[in-house]
C-alpha cells in the first residue's frame, strides 16, 4: 500500500531562487507558482542571502514619475497660455471700448467749446448782433413777427445765460467723463482724500461747480 502513496513533488528552489533574484513577479506569485507559501521563500532567502534584483522595477517606477511630470508641466503651461490668452482677449475688448469713450468724449468735448467759442463771440459783438436786429426790423417785407421773437430769443441777455449755463453743465459733465475714460476718477478716489476724509473727486467736482457758477456769474455781469 505505500507503494501507491503519492509523494509531493520536491520544490524547485534553484527556480525559486532564479523568479526572486529577476524581481518581476512578487513574491506571493512565486509562492502560488510553485505551491508553497510566501513565508517559506523569504526564510529561506533570508537564509541563503538573496537579493532581489529591483532596478529594472526602479528604472520603470522613475520613467513613470517622469511621465507623469511631463505630462503635468504641459497641462499647466497650456493653462497659463489660455489665461493669458483670454486676459489679453478681453483686456483689447475693454481697450477698445475704453478708446471709443475718449474719442466721443473729446469730440463732444470740442463741440461744446466751439459752442461756447460762438457765445463768447456773440457776446463781444453785440453791436454786429444789434445791426443784424436793425436788418430783421426794418426788412422790406415787413417785420416777421415769428422771426423777431426767434432772433430775440437766442441774442437776449437772458437767452445768452440760458445757453451759457447748459453749455457749463455740459461742460461739467463732459469732465467727468473725462476723468473716468481715462483713469483720472480711480487714481483720486484710492489714493487721495481730503482734510474731512472725503474723497478727493468729490472736494474737485465741488470746486468744479463753485468755478463754474463763478464763470456763469461773471457772465451775467458782463451781459
Amino acid at each position: 500500500m505505500a507503494g501507491n502513496k503519492s509523494t509531493k513533488p520536491a520544490t524547485d528552489w534553484e527556480r525559486i531562487e532564479a523568479d526572486y533574484r529577476a524581481g518581476v513577479l512578487s513574491i506571493r506569485e512565486i509562492a502560488g507558482n510553485h505551491g508553497i507559501t510566501d513565508t517559506a521563500i523569504r526564510k529561506r532567502a533570508k537564509a541563503h542571502g538573496w537579493e532581489r534584483d529591483l532596478a529594472e522595477k526602479i528604472r520603470a517606477k522613475a520613467e513613470s514619475k517622469v511621465r507623469s511630470a511631463e505630462v503635468r508641466t504641459q497641462v499647466r503651461t497650456e493653462g497659463a497660455i489660455s489665461d493669458r490668452e483670454l486676459i489679453e482677449a478681453n483686456a483689447e475688448v475693454i481697450a477698445n471700448v475704453r478708446m471709443a469713450h475718449r474719442q466721443d468724449i473729446g469730440r463732444a468735448r470740442s463741440l461744446a467749446m466751439s459752442l461756447l467759442a460762438e457765445l463768447e463771440s456773440q457776446t463781444h459783438h453785440l453791436d454786429m448782433v444789434d445791426q443784424l436786429r436793425d436788418l430783421v426790423v426794418n426788412s422790406e417785407d415787413g417785420i416777421d413777427a415769428k422771426l423777431l421773437t426767434m432772433f430775440q430769443a437766442v441774442t437776449s441777455l437772458p437767452g445768452r445765460t440760458k445757453t451759457m449755463k447748459e453749455l457749463a453743465d455740459s461742460l461739467q459733465k463732459l469732465v467727468t467723463l473725462e476723468r473716468d475714460a481715462y483713469g483720472l476718477a480711480e487714481a483720486s478716489k484710492v489714493e487721495l482724500t481730503g482734510k474731512n476724509g472725503e474723497p478727493i473727486q468729490q472736494q474737485v467736482s465741488h470746486v468744479d461747480e463753485r468755478t463754474v457758477s463763478a464763470v456763469i456769474d461773471r457772465l451775467n455781469a458782463e451781459f
